[in-house]
C-alpha cells in the first residue's frame, strides 16, 4: 500500500471576536467558539460577559488528503454559554474554504464578519483567524508489536489523555448528538460496554492491532462518506474539474489532425561518426525530425488534414557521415508507407496509441534489419500531443507561434509610513559651517519606483531637533519581490545626501485589514565612507493583502479579488470561451517583398490568467478552435480578447524584435449574459490608425458563462465591488490612477520576459493602458453619452407639458384622475409607483437588448472624427511639431481635458446603469429589481405611508455607531449595473 509523501496538518489559531450581539438578556454574552473540520472538532474556553472575547487557542487539525484539502470547509461557530445566559445560544458562524489556507510562513491574522445561520437570525461582529498548513514527513509505523512493551497507551489514546478534563466534557457534550446518528457498530467488532462498567485494562491490551485496525477502518469509511457528500455539495467544482475534460472543446469545430509520433529507430551496422535523422513526406508536405547520434527522437508531428495533398504518409530514415573534406553526406537506410485511409482514429479519453516497430525497405543493395519506431493516428485538437506537436499550420516548433497561458505577476501595495529621524548627522569637520537653513525630506524607491515625503525644515542651530512626517508612501511590489527598499534622507538646499537605508522586502510584515498593526521599526542611516553612522530613522512599513492591485482600467476590470489569498473565496461560476477562427483579415505585412499576408493569433485576458492560441501563418481565415476556462468569482467583470498579427517569430538582419500589429478587440461583460447559454458569432474586429477607423476583419467566438449556484449568483449584487480595505482606507484618484499605471508596467514587463514572449504592446493594448491620454474623439463620445442620458429627462418634461397642454385629451383625463386618488388616498403613492415599475420594466423584457459583444463604432465617433484630432489623439507625450511655451500649455490643457474626459464618463456610467436597470441588459439585476419592486408595493401596501416617512427620517438621522464603514446593498447593486463604458473603442 503506497503512503503519502509528507503527513499534513492544519493549524487554526481563534484570536479575538469584535462586537458581537449580546444574547444573554444582560447586554453581553459569554461567547465560545468550535471549530469543525474534516469530522475533526475543538471547542475554544468560555470568555464571561465579554463582547470582544480574546482567545489566542491554537487547533491542530489532521488533513486526511492533501489533495482534496482544497474541497474541504474550515467551519467555526460562535456561541453564547448557556450557563451563563437565557437565550438563543448562536452568535454566527463562518466558512472558509480549503483553497485559501495558506502554508506555513505567509498565514495572517484575518477578521472574518460573521454569517447567518438563517433569515432571522440577529447576527453582528467579527472573528479573528490565524489558518495555515504544515507539511511533515510521516512516522514509520511500528513492524511488530510486543506484549510485553504495552504499557504506553495508543497514540489516540494519549492524546485524549493529554486534554483537560473541562475540554473533554464540552467535546463530548457536543458530539453526543453526531456520534449517534454517524457511528454504527461493526459487524466484527463486539458493541461497546456501559459507561457504568468499564472494560478492564487487560482487555484493552490483548490486541492492540485488531483495535487499531478498526478504528482506521471507521475512520476511513467517515472520510469516504465525507468525501461523497463534499463531491455532491461542491457541484461547482466538478463543473470546473470534470465537465471541462469530459466536454472539452464542445463550444468549437472538431478538426482533424494527422498525429505520428516517431521514437527511435534501430540500424544494423552501426557506424561511428553519423547520426540519423528521419523524414516525413505527404505529397508537398515534409519535415524531418532532429538529427541524433545516440538518443531517441520522441518527436510528434501535427498535420492538418484538410491541408493534405496526398493520400500516403512515408517516413524514411536518414544516415548522415561526414566526408575527408567536412562535407555532410546523405544515404537511406529505408522508408515506411502509410495508407492515410487505413490510419485508426483516436478520440480522447481513450489511452495513446502505443508505438509499434516498422521494417524499413530500402533498395536492394542496402542491409535488413532496419527498423523505425513510430505511431500514426488520426485525432483531434483535444489530443494531449497536440501542444507538444509540431504542427503543420503554425510553423512547427517556433516558440513564438506556439498556443501558451500566462499569469499575471501576483501584486502587493507595500505602504511605507515614515514617521520621524534621530541623531542625524547634517555634516561632519569644515562642512558644517557651511550649511545653513536645512530643508530634509525622505525618498524611497523600490525598483523603478521613486516616491518623495513633503519637506521639513530643520534648525541648524539646534542639534536634537527630530524632522516628523507621519507620511504614507505607497508602492506597487510584485512577487517575485525586489530586493531592497532603499530609503534615503536628503538635504534639498545644499544638495547632501545625508544617509541612506535598506529595507529587505521579503522580510516585510503582510496584513489583511486595518485591525491588525504592524510594528514600527528603527533603521541605521548609511552615510559616505568618513560617517557609517549618519542617524537612523523611524518606519512602519507592511505589505497590504486587503487590496485589490488594479492593473487595468477600474470599468474593464476582470478581478476584483484582494491579494491576500485567506481574503479569497470560492468561485461562483466557469467561463467557456471557444476561439473559433477569423474572416476576411486584412494584409498586415508583406512576404517575399511581393504579396501581403497576415499571421493571427488572438489573445484572451480574465483575471490574472492570459491565454493565447497558436499563430496560424499566412492565412485571411485563420481556423484555431480552442477553448479556454475561467473561475468566475464576480459577475460584473469584463472579459477582453484580441486580435493580433505576429511579427515576434521573425527577426530583421541586425537580430532586432518586431512588434506585433494590433488588429482589434472586444470585450464581454458577463452580467450582461445568460447563464448556462451558449453566445456563438461573428463580431467586427475595427482598430483606429492615424488614417481613421479601419475594419480588419470578423473573429467568430463562443461563450458560456455556467452557474452552479443562483443564490450565490443573486448575492454577489449586494457585496461591495472592491474588498474592504478600498472602503475603509481608501486611495485618492490621482493616486489610484498612478499606482494603476505603474501595476500595469510591472505586468508588462514580467509577461515581455516569458518563454515565448508577450509583447508590452500586445499587454498594453489589452490593457487600455492609453485611456487617460487626451482625446478629442473619446470627449466627444463621452459628451454625447450625457446627453444621451439627458435626453430622458426631457422627453419627460416635453411629456408633462403635453399634458398640461391637452395635446392627447385621454391621457390628461387620466392624470386628473390620478391627482384625485392621490390627494383621497395619499397611503397609494408608493404602492402604486412600484406596481407602475413592475409592469413596465415586465413589459419591456420582450424588447431587452441582447448581449453586445462588439465594439460600437458609433458610440466611439471614431466615424466623425477628423485628421486633426485623430494627430492630436495619436500625438505623445510632449508634443512635437511646437515651440516649448507652447508645449508646455499643450500637454497641461490636455491633462485637465483628460480629467473632465474622464468626469464626463462617470457621470454618463451613472445614467447609463439607471437606463440598464429598465433595458433589461443585466438580465439578472433587472430581474432582482422587478422582484423588488413587487416586494415594495406590497410592503408599502401594509405599512402606512406616515410611518414610512418618520421610519426613514430616524433611520436617516441614525446615531454613528449604528453605521457601517461599508456602502449599503442598494449602493453596491447601482455600481454593479452595466454601463456602455466597456463599449467605447
Amino acid at each position: 500500500m503506497a503512503e503519502s509523501s509528507s503527513c499534513r496538518k492544519l493549524l487554526v489559531e481563534v484570536c479575538s471576536a469584535m462586537n458581537l450581539m449580546p444574547k444573554d438578556g444582560q447586554g453581553t454574552a459569554s461567547a465560545y467558539a468550535v471549530v469543525d473540520f474534516d469530522g475533526q472538532r475543538r471547542r475554544t474556553k468560555t470568555k464571561s460577559r465579554d463582547l470582544n472575547p480574546q482567545w489566542d487557542e491554537k487547533f491542530e487539525f489532521l488533513v486526511h488528503d492533501n489533495e482534496s484539502m482544497a474541497t474541504e470547509f474550515l467551519e467555526l461557530n460562535v456561541y453564547n454559554d448557556k450557563k451563563t445566559g437565557k437565550r438563543n445560544n448562536f452568535l454566527g458562524r463562518v466558512k472558509i474554504a480549503g483553497s485559501t489556507f495558506s502554508k506555513a510562513g505567509s498565514e495572517a491574522l484575518v477578521y472574518y464578519p460573521l454569517e447567518k445561520r438563517s433569515v432571522f437570525s440577529q447576527i453582528k461582529g467579527d472573528v479573528g483567524l490565524k489558518v495555515w498548513y504544515v507539511d511533515e514527513e510521516p512516522t514509520p509505523p511500528p513492524a511488530v508489536v510486543d506484549e510485553q512493551k504495552v504499557d504506553a497507551p495508543p497514540p489516540a489514546e494519549a492524546a485524549v489523555e493529554e486534554k483537560p478534563p473541562e475540554v473533554k466534557e464540552e467535546e463530548k457534550k457536543l458530539e453526543t448528538a453526531e456520534t449517534k446518528k454517524e457511528e454504527s457498530p461493526p459487524s466484527e467488532a463486539p458493541a461497546p460496554p456501559p459507561a457504568a462498567t468499564p472494560p478492564p485494562p487487560p482487555a484493552e491490551l490483548m490486541n492492540p492491532p485488531a483495535a487499531l485496525s478498526a478504528n482506521s477502518k471507521q475512520v476511513e469509511e467517515k472520510s469516504l462518506a465525507r468525501k461523497r457528500q463534499d463531491n455532491d455539495m461542491t457541484g461547482l467544482r466538478s463543473l470546473s474539474g470534470d465537465r471541462s475534460r469530459s466536454n472539452a472543446y464542445d463550444l468549437v469545430d472538431r478538426m482533424s489532425f494527422l498525429y505520428v509520433r516517431v521514437v527511435k529507430a534501430k540500424r544494423a551496422n552501426q557506424e561511428a561518426d553519423t547520426a540519423i535523422h528521419a523524414k516525413l513526406a505527404i505529397g508537398t508536405h515534409s519535415v524531418k525530425t532532429r538529427t541524433q547520434a545516440d538518443k531517441d527522437w520522441d518527436q510528434v508531428f501535427a498535420f492538418d488534414k484538410e491541408g493534405l495533398s496526398s493520400t500516403s504518409l512515408e517516413v524514411s530514415v536518414w544516415v548522415e557521415k561526414k566526408g575527408a573534406d567536412n562535407a555532410v553526406a546523405e544515404s537511406c537506410l529505408g522508408s515506411v508507407s502509410f495508407d492515410l485511409q487505413e490510419v485508426p482514429k483516436r478520440v480522447p479519453p481513450d489511452s495513446p496509441l502505443a508505438s509499434q516497430w516498422y521494417a524499413l525497405e530500402g533498395p536492394p543493395e542496402s542491409p535488413t534489419g532496419n527498423d523505425i519506431m513510430l505511431a500514426v493516428w488520426v485525432g483531434t485538437q483535444a489530443d494531449e500531443a497536440f501542444q507538444e506537436a509540431w504542427q503543420s499550420d503554425s510553423g512547427g516548433l517556433i516558440p513564438e507561434t506556439r498556443a501558451k497561458v500566462y499569469l499575471s505577476p501576483k501584486l502587493w501595495y507595500l505602504r511605507l509610513t515614515v514617521i520621524q529621524t534621530q541623531d542625524l548627522q547634517l555634516c561632519s569637520g569644515s562642512e558644517a559651517a557651511k550649511v545653513r537653513n536645512p530643508e530634509l525630506y525622505v525618498k524611497a524607491q523600490l525598483g523603478a519606483q521613486l516616491f518623495k515625503t513633503s519637506r521639513t525644515k530643520v534648525s541648524s542651530s539646534s542639534s536634537s531637533s527630530n524632522p516628523t512626517w507621519n507620511e504614507d508612501l505607497l508602492f506597487v511590489a510584485a512577487e517575485p519581490f525586489e530586493p531592497f527598499l532603499v530609503i534615503n534622507v536628503e538635504d534639498v538646499p545644499n544638495g547632501n545626501c545625508v544617509g541612506h537605508a535598506k529595507v529587505h522586502v521579503a522580510s516585510i510584515d503582510k496584513r489583511t485589514d486595518d485591525r491588525s498593526e504592524t510594528r514600527s521599526r528603527w533603521f541605521n542611516l548609511v552615510g559616505d565612507e568618513s560617517r557609517p553612522y549618519a542617524g537612523r530613522i523611524h518606519v512602519r512599513v507592511c505589505l497590504e493583502g486587503g487590496y485589490h492591485v488594479l492593473d487595468e482600467a477600474a470599468h474593464l476590470t476582470s478581478d476584483v479579488r484582494a491579494t491576500a489569498k485567506q481574503l479569497s473565496q470560492p468561485p461562483i461560476g466557469l467561463l467557456e470561451v471557444g476561439i473559433r477562427g477569423a474572416t476576411d483579415l486584412l494584409p498586415v505585412k508583406t512576404a517575399d517583398g511581393t504579396r501581403g499576408t497576415t499571421d493571427a493569433y488572438v489573445v484572451a485576458k480574465y483575471g490574472p490568467k492570459w491565454v493565447r492560441t497558436r499563430t496560424i501563418l499566412d492565412r485571411f481565415n485563420p481556423q484555431w478552435n480552442e477553448q479556454y476556462t475561467w473561475d468566475v468569482h464576480d459577475p460584473c467583470t469584463v472579459l477582453t480578447i484580441g486580435v493580433f498579427d505576429n511579427a515576434r517569430y521573425k527577426h530583421d538582419d541586425e537580430g532586432k524584435l518586431t512588434k506585433d500589429v494590433c488588429m482589434g478587440k472586444l470585450r464581454v461583460r458577463l452580467s450582461t449574459l445568460d447563464t448556462n447559454r451558449v453566445y456563438t458569432g461573428s463580431y467586427a474586429l475595427t482598430v483606429l490608425l492615424p488614417t481613421g477607423a479601419k475594419k480588419t476583419g470578423e473573429i467568430e467566438i463562443a461563450l458560456r458563462f455556467s452557474c452552479s449556484s443562483w443564490l450565490s449568483l443573486i448575492q454577489a449584487y449586494a457585496n461591495p465591488m472592491l474588498p474592504r480595505m478600498h472602503y475603509v482606507l481608501p486611495l485618492g484618484p490621482a493616486q489610484q490612477d498612478i499606482l494603476r499605471h505603474t501595476a500595469m508596467r510591472i505586468v508588462a514587463a514580467r509577461l515581455a520576459r516569458s518563454e515565448p514572449a508577450l509583447g508590452h504592446e500586445v499587454v498594453q493594448f489589452v490593457l487600455d493602458s492609453d485611456t487617460h491620454m487626451w482625446s478629442v474623439r473619446r470627449s466627444k463620445a463621452n459628451w454625447f453619452r450625457v446627453v444621451g442620458c439627458l435626453s430622458k429627462v426631457a422627453a419627460f418634461v416635453q411629456w408633462l407639458e403635453s399634458i398640461r397642454t391637452w395635446l392627447h385629451p385621454p391621457t390628461t383625463v387620466l392624470v386628473h384622475m390620478l391627482l384625485v386618488a392621490v390627494v383621497l388616498c395619499p397611503h397609494l403613492v408608493l404602492p402604486t409607483l412600484f406596481m407602475y415599475a413592475f409592469l413596465i420594466v415586465t413589459l419591456r423584457f420582450r424588447y431587452r437588448m441582447r448581449a453586445s459583444i462588439t465594439m460600437d463604432p458609433r458610440l466611439s465617433h471614431v466615424d466623425t472624427v477628423g485628421h486633426d484630432e485623430l494627430d492630436e489623439e495619436f500625438d505623445g507625450y510632449p508634443t512635437t511639431g511646437s515651440p516649448d511655451q507652447i508645449r508646455v500649455r499643450y500637454d497641461r490643457l490636455r491633462a485637465l481635458a483628460g480629467r473632465a474626459q474622464t468626469l464626463l464618463g462617470d457621470v454618463a456610467a451613472q445614467g447609463e446603469r439607471l437606463e440598464a436597470l429598465f433595458n433589461w441588459r443585466d438580465p439578472r439585476a433587472t430581474g432582482i429589481f422587478v422582484v423588488a419592486c413587487l416586494l415594495a408595493s406590497l410592503v408599502f401596501y401594509v405599512v402606512p405611508f406616515k410611518a414610512f416617512v418618520l421610519g426613514l427620517g430616524f433611520y436617516y438621522l441614525r446615531h454613528p455607531r449604528f453605521r457601517d464603514d461599508m456602502p449599503s446593498t442598494i449602493i453596491n447593486f447601482f455600481r454593479r449595473l452595466p454601463p456602455l463604458s466597456d463599449r467605447i473603442l
